[in-house]
């Protein structure tokens, strides 16, 4: 069983930058694969960005492409999430997830989740 737990939400201001972390425990993350997703209020949860377990594969999200940076450290079993040039329409509660294998943006291929971090871009 992996446990994720999510730091670093808050508000800001448009154009601001944020760094969330997410620590895994329970048992190693070294061999998932780790992605972001988010959820805005009345919508559904969308894909953000991932990285493989070797860190040879990046995928991000077309919306946050060239202002997002996701990183791990195997070593510390964390990811981190690198936010810049937020925008309003970047609000939203942002999930940590942990997948065996599958679609890297497809949150049906994520077995373990975090509880969330709220993100509050205003304008």
């Amino acid at each position: 069983q992996v446990q994720l737990v999510e730091s670093g939400g808050g508000l800001v201001q448009a154009g601001g930058s944020l760094r969330l972390s997410c620590a895994a425990s329970g048992r190693t993350v070294s061999s998932f694969t780790m992605g972001w997703f988010r959820q805005a209020p009345g919508k559904e949860r969308e894909f953000v960005a991932a990285k493989s377990w070797n860190a040879g594969t990046t995928s991000y999200a077309d919306s946050v492409k060239g202002r997002f940076t996701i990183s791990r450290d195997n070593a510390k079993d964390a990811v981190y999430l690198q936010m810049n040039s937020l925008k309003p329409e970047d609000t939203a509660v942002y999930y940590c997830a942990a997948s065996l294998g599958g679609s890297r943006n497809w949150y049906g291929s994520y077995n373990y989740w975090g509880q969330g971090t709220q993100v509050t871009v205003s304008s």
